[in-house]
């Protein structure tokens, strides 16, 4: 299944920002040079050994790099008249200080903000402001650097995704390649090709320190004996920084110098740095606007830990024209031991009788009340029980085996609501390591991890309970139980590719700036493989376990639900998983659910897209 991608009024805005800064800026076809063609055999040929992979054209010596900015004062002007007309603060100069200090680290004679929150379409804005900048002015050489191989690999399927919807506007495609330092040759089409070039580089590969960094500024033989970063910056490319907040650190900034910018822009959500800001689209316009899901938080709470607590979980409350009821957890008193059994229980129901005469409920564990305005019921013995708020001796594992009940329930809840629209429900488990999801025995056979079999046993139970509630035999009850749950789940882990394992990601450094990342562009390849196949009723997959180490670089417009599996204190993680499911839905036919789908009758936009978060932590944790 194809995305069908549409003209939004508010990424034509950010676009036509950037634009607008450089009227009076003439048109042209590109600043001609001779292409370095480095120290090469003799060829009575005019023309370069090499053809492009995407296009079969030949090229010659003449290369095409951008021309530069004619009027300086002129943007200027430009810039101010565009942050006069968005409401944004006025750059009495165009700032260039990159640390506070007053220098201009990147060498850059003019630096643009663009802001926009995760989920409202950065990518889509840059690359059509690529296109625009490339139709009203000529420029056509681009970079894209990007603060990890995470994100590099989710740009670059974007472009990928993008190129047919582009050509059809503008009647062009760009021609886009990941720079590897052991593929020079693109370097080459980069330079001599006058068409729209874009090439993708994380900041790892110009700002390391280890042997493939270093070739960027070497003298190659295999490339004949010149330097990468000369044949790019002879182009004087323009810089598309994402996330530049993740690229604030002198020695890099001092490092993107070397591409003799013409100039930068920055598109991030969360900007550390005020340079020019031109352009703004904050989480709270994006919500009013409902540019992206809403957002809920089920946080599971605990209270009372120790051995000599009965254990309870209040998992709901049904509301109806009777006296509201509750869905209780308890411990059931059997010939082999206890059991955890959902019950359905109502005002004056005694937990010691329910249980089977189980003597951890002997103390007047009597309901006395169930509040169906405050969510919460209430025991003899003066405990008050919260709704998704357990009690008890809970350990790390039923704490966990909550959360993914919690998940459960909460996808078929939104699965049911949205079959007969043709809308695919994903859900989206974030763990801390492989093993949790799967291991492997002497012989190299699969073996379920304590995840997987927790959720196989609670899906069933879930699902057991689900329809015996909704007791018409629906098409997505039908649905429902023709399901397999050992193909509905499925993992995202990077593979060792000797064993075929899954195996851990290899974590980049920590540092003070991002929360640790994975470097595995394996991992990333198949999460982004499978992006469009997973929006398919065709395919299984409905459940999603991947590695917390995953969480940046990709995202999926039907993920409804994300279970965090994991300890996290920090702000940055817990922001880049919900990130993977705050974009608009689509349907079966790769159509979003947004504002032009359902025109005045707005309010169905978040009724459909609500991103559900279940957390071990309170919502008041959460959201702080």
């Amino acid at each position: 299944m194809d995305i069908k991608f549409r003209t939004l009024n508010y990424q034509l805005a950010a676009t036509q920002a950037v634009v607008n800064c450089f009227i009076g800026q003439s048109k042209s076809d590109g600043n001609r040079y001779m292409l370095d063609k480095g120290k090469r055999k003799t060829n009575n040929s005019l023309q370069i050994d090499f053809i492009n992979d995407q296009q079969g054209e030949t090229y010659t010596d003449i290369a095409f790099g951008n021309a530069p900015i004619q009027d300086m004062d002129r943007v200027l002007s430009n810039v101010q008249e565009q942050q006069l007309a968005a409401g944004l603060a006025r750059s009495e100069t165009l700032v260039v200080d990159d640390n506070g200090k007053g220098k201009n680290l990147t060498s850059s004679q003019l630096n643009l903000n663009i802001e926009m929150e995760t989920g409202t379409g950065k990518t889509y804005c840059y690359i059509r402001t690529m296109f625009e900048l490339n139709k009203q002015y000529g420029w056509s050489k681009f970079i894209i650097v990007v603060p990890s191989i995470a994100i590099r690999e989710g740009v670059y399927k974007s472009l990928e995704m993008m190129a047919d919807h582009f050509h059809q506007i503008y009647q062009k495609k760009a021609r886009f390649f990941i720079y590897d330092s052991k593929a020079l040759h693109h370097l080459e089409s980069f330079s001599a090709d006058g068409g729209i070039n874009v090439m993708v580089i994380n900041v790892q590969a110009f700002n390391a320190t280890g042997k493939d960094a270093r070739r960027i500024y070497e003298e190659l033989d295999e490339f004949q004996s010149r330097r990468p970063i000369d044949v790019i910056s002879k182009n004087r490319p323009i810089l598309i920084l994402d996330e530049p907040q993740k690229m604030q650190a002198d020695k890099t900034l001092e490092s993107l110098a070397n591409f003799k910018p013409l100039f930068i822009l920055r598109y991030s959500a969360t900007h550390k740095r005020d340079y020019n800001l031109i352009y703004r689209l904050d989480a709270l316009d994006a919500y009013n606007q409902k540019l992206v899901k809403k957002i809920t938080v089920k946080g599971i709470e605990v209270q009372g830990l120790t051995g000599t607590n009965g254990y309870l979980y209040l998992q709901s409350i049904e509301l109806s024209k009777q006296a509201p009821v509750a869905y209780l957890e308890l411990e059931v008193k059997t010939k082999n031991g206890f059991s955890r059994k959902i019950r359905k229980v109502k005002k004056g129901d005694d937990l010691y009788v329910l249980s089977n005469n189980s003597t951890q409920y002997s103390d007047r564990y009597v309901i006395t009340d169930i509040n169906g305005l405050n969510n919460t019921v209430e025991f003899a013995n003066g405990l008050t029980l919260g709704v998704l708020e357990a009690y008890g001796c809970v350990d790390e594992k039923l704490k966990r085996t909550i959360q993914i009940r919690e998940t459960i329930r909460s996808h078929l809840q939104k699965e049911q609501e949205l079959f007969a629209k043709g809308i695919k429900v994903l859900s989206l488990f974030f763990i801390d390591e492989v093993a949790k999801y799967r291991q492997y025995d002497e012989n190299n056979n699969v073996i379920d991890g304590e995840y997987v079999e927790i959720f196989k046993q609670q899906y069933e139970q879930v699902v057991d309970e689900f329809i015996e509630q909704y007791l018409e035999d629906s098409p997505y009850i039908q649905h429902l139980k023709n399901i397999d749950v050992n193909k509905t789940h499925n993992g995202y882990f990077s593979i060792d590719k000797k064993s075929k394992r899954l195996v851990d990601p290899d974590m980049k450094d920590k540092n003070s700036e991002s929360a640790p990342i994975s470097n595995d562009s394996d991992a990333y390849d198949l999460i982004l493989k499978d992006k469009e196949r997973l929006l398919s009723f065709d395919e299984p997959t409905r459940f999603i376990f991947s590695h917390s180490a995953l969480r940046e670089g990709w995202d999926n417009p039907n993920v409804f639900t994300i279970c965090t599996l994991k300890h996290s204190d920090n702000t940055i993680s817990r922001r880049q998983e919900v990130g993977r499911g705050l974009r608009l839905a689509v349907n079966k036919d790769g159509e979003r659910m947004d504002a032009i789908r359902f025109g005045e009758n707005s309010q169905v936009i978040h009724q459909i897209n609500n991103l559900t978060v279940v957390t071990d932590e309170s919502y008041k944790d959460f959201v702080t």
